[in-house]
């Protein structure tokens, strides 16, 4: 049986890094990329260093993956950043940032694994949501914004997409223990956790877990969807 290709961006530390063993323990073949080496060794990976907004670099990967692979069967958008700062507090280099990394990255990751999955009729994208959207949450204006940004995307080219075989979903994790809100005051995260219905951080298999029913091939009637974790 063939090994399914799956490009995971962010793919260093964090989630990222957990889904990366997670699917190599599943016999896939990993792609993986951020802006800084990883020490993960394994006969079935391969890691890129880039920006995923730097559209050249992103285009010289997917060359590398049609050279080497002539396919790709999922992406993970699983690359992004935050900024938790009242909106009177952030500054425009900060909201540049943020929306590069976490829409333009995405986005551009998104047309070029599409442009390669179209060939075989089948692909299988997954984007990072976030439950911020839902809540409304107060001094993540940006952040928010830029995953609410993810949703219409989502749904977008979930309609684009679908008749070239392509799903397009996305999962909005509660707070996980990664770096990404390792400065976020203990108090906020609690109130946070208080308005789940199951009241607890989000787990990475939590995350690999509504991944896994994205990806399987039961799911090709499954697109546009975005799943919050924790019951918000």
């Amino acid at each position: 049986m063939e090994k399914q290709i799956v490009l995971i961006t962010g793919a260093r530390k964090g989630i990222g890094r957990y889904l990366s063993e997670y699917y190599l323990s599943r016999f896939y073949i990993v792609i993986g990329c951020s802006r800084n080496n990883s020490d993960l060794n394994h006969e079935n990976y391969e890691h890129y260093c880039l920006d995923v907004c730097d559209e050249v670099a992103v285009k010289n990967l997917f060359r590398e993956i049609q050279k080497k692979f002539n396919r790709l069967d999922i992406l993970i958008n699983n690359a992004g950043i935050a900024s938790m700062n009242h909106s009177l507090l952030t500054p425009v280099s900060t909201v540049k940032k943020v929306i590069d990394t976490n829409i333009v990255g995405t986005f551009i990751f998104s047309r070029e694994a599409a442009k390669l999955m179209q060939k075989r009729k089948f692909g299988r994208i997954v984007n990072f949501s976030t439950v911020a959207v839902k809540l409304n949450l107060e001094g993540e204006a940006i952040y928010a914004a830029s995953k609410a940004a993810i949703n219409s995307l989502t749904h977008i080219m979930a309609s684009e997409l679908g008749g070239f075989g392509i799903t397009v979903n996305a999962i909005g994790p509660t707070p996980v223990k990664t770096d990404l809100i390792r400065n976020v005051p203990a108090d906020k995260i609690d109130k946070l956790l208080e308005r789940q219905a199951i009241r607890r951080f989000g787990e990475p298999a939590d995350v690999a877990n509504v991944i896994d029913f994205f990806i399987k091939p039961e799911s090709s009637f499954i697109t546009g969807q975005i799943i919050y974790l924790g019951g918000i």
